[in-house]
């Protein structure tokens, strides 16, 4: 593999695709617990990880049959927040989550004991909060669980070198910064090394495409250039970007923009009127007209809810992307 390439694809394609994911906040919790014990958690709107100190568990998701068995240096990622259920072994009668650690605020960091007569396992979980309106597409298409096991974590020696040095008593900005370093290497280390690579990435035209979208989305794109720089028919590649992505080049184009847009009036002092062009909007209305729709508010409007929520320190009222 030539260096500065994972799978053939630029890697500043994929930290285009996982820089937007803006992390805000993690929850820890600690668990060492002695068997029989079983726990249910519900989906949740942000990214779970569980690294398995000692011992080990059997993660079972809604409509699988076979659970995933997870053992001891060994890392499970929930990218979505999936529903799950962990127990020590697979068929344990489990609890859920919600009475055992109801509220789970980002900055937390709790401890949990499990008593029983049986063989200990010790769990180091994080729920990851993210700005899920800046989720991508393609961030979307990643799968329910990516499983890093042992040999894996070897060969990824910041990964594993990190996922040894958190403690269960890590918090504040430390633990936010040290799960988000462990969350972005496990994404690296499944795409690169576990077949997790979403179609997209894998074709290399179409990987041409989204790396100039993600990164030079302010310049006038139009489904002929987009083509071009794929190097490919403007029908061709319409019909694969659409099959690929699942959704058209021109709304994979809007939505980089938005999220942009979004990042500016949430993140920046830059003044409403400036933001069109550094997006690739030719006037206000058209930003006005776009934003509206994607987020169902107004760009001004955002911009006083982001700052009142930041002021209030959480996201409450915050529009996400309307959906279909």
């Amino acid at each position: 593999m030539r260096p500065g390439l994972i799978n053939d694809r630029p890697a500043d394609l994929l930290d285009e695709l996982l820089a937007p994911l803006r992390l805000e906040g993690v929850f820890v919790s600690h668990w060492e617990a002695r068997a029989p014990w079983g726990l249910r958690g519900d989906r949740e709107r942000n990214a779970i990880l569980h690294y398995v100190r000692s011992g080990e568990c059997a993660i079972t998701m809604p409509g699988t049959s076979e659970p995933v068995m997870l053992g001891a240096g060994e890392l499970a990622v929930f990218p979505h927040g999936t529903a799950h259920e962990l127990a020590d072994r697979p068929g344990r009668a489990t609890t859920p989550l919600d009475l055992m650690l109801p509220g789970r605020p980002a900055g937390g960091t709790t401890e949990v004991r499990v008593d029983g007569p049986g063989r200990m396992t010790d769990l180091l979980c994080g729920g990851l909060h993210y700005d899920a309106a800046a989720m991508s597409p393609l961030y979307r298409s990643l799968p329910e669980i990516i499983v890093l096991d042992r040999t894996v974590l070897a060969a990824e020696p910041l990964l594993s070198g990190t996922l040894e040095g958190l403690t269960p008593r890590c918090g504040g900005l430390a633990a936010l910064r040290a799960f988000e370093l462990v969350f972005v290497l496990a994404l690296r280390a499944a795409l690169d090394r576990l077949g997790g690579m979403p179609p997209a990435l894998r074709d290399p035209a179409i990987g041409r495409a989204l790396l100039v979208i993600q990164t030079r989305y302010a310049e006038p794109w139009t489904l002929e250039s987009l083509a071009r720089e794929a190097r490919m028919s403007r029908s061709a590649f319409a019909a694969t970007f659409t099959r690929l992505v699942g959704e058209a080049p021109a709304r994979h184009l809007a939505g980089r923009r938005m999220r942009e847009a979004a990042r500016l009036l949430g993140e920046t002092a830059t003044p409403l009127a400036a933001i069109p062009e550094r997006i690739g909007y030719r006037s206000s209305v058209g930003l006005h007209l776009a934003f509206r729709r994607h987020y169902g508010v107004p760009p001004g409007e955002y911009r006083r809810a982001r700052h009142q929520a930041a002021s209030r320190g959480s996201r409450g009222g915050i529009a996400e992307p309307v959906t279909d």
